[in-house]
């Protein structure tokens, strides 16, 4: 679970390093182009891939959500709350996570890894 603060943004990085970022999970509260707006990309070499964007509206800042992310073969399935699933292609054929980085301004209260 993540409690989500007066943030503007925060993100959860799945890949082999931070060059190599299989899933760019990126919701955005305040984006300038779309408002609220979930955001997904991946990273190869350091080069970002093309960004896909989202425009549900089921996080809310000062909320506690819980965000699933699973990895099922050659796409990521993030679930969200109010029964949103989104799948985004595993570009590079990642098998396994060796990564994980998440940040930004929220309170991590739980996390699992299945």
């Amino acid at each position: 679970s993540i409690y989500i603060y007066i943030s503007s943004r925060f993100h959860i990085d799945l890949g082999n390093d931070a060059n190599d970022l299989a899933l760019h999970f990126n919701p955005r509260f305040l984006d300038n182009a779309d408002g609220s707006v979930l955001v997904f990309n991946s990273k190869t070499a350091g080069c970002w891939g093309e960004e896909r964007r989202e425009i549900p509206k089921p996080l809310h800042r000062g909320k506690e959500v819980k965000i699933v992310l699973k990895l099922a073969g050659d796409v990521f399935e993030v679930e969200i709350p109010d029964d949103h699933e989104f799948k985004f292609p595993n570009q590079e054929s990642v098998d396994v996570i060796s990564y994980i980085r998440i940040g930004g301004d929220f309170k991590l209260t739980s996390f699992k890894i299945c």
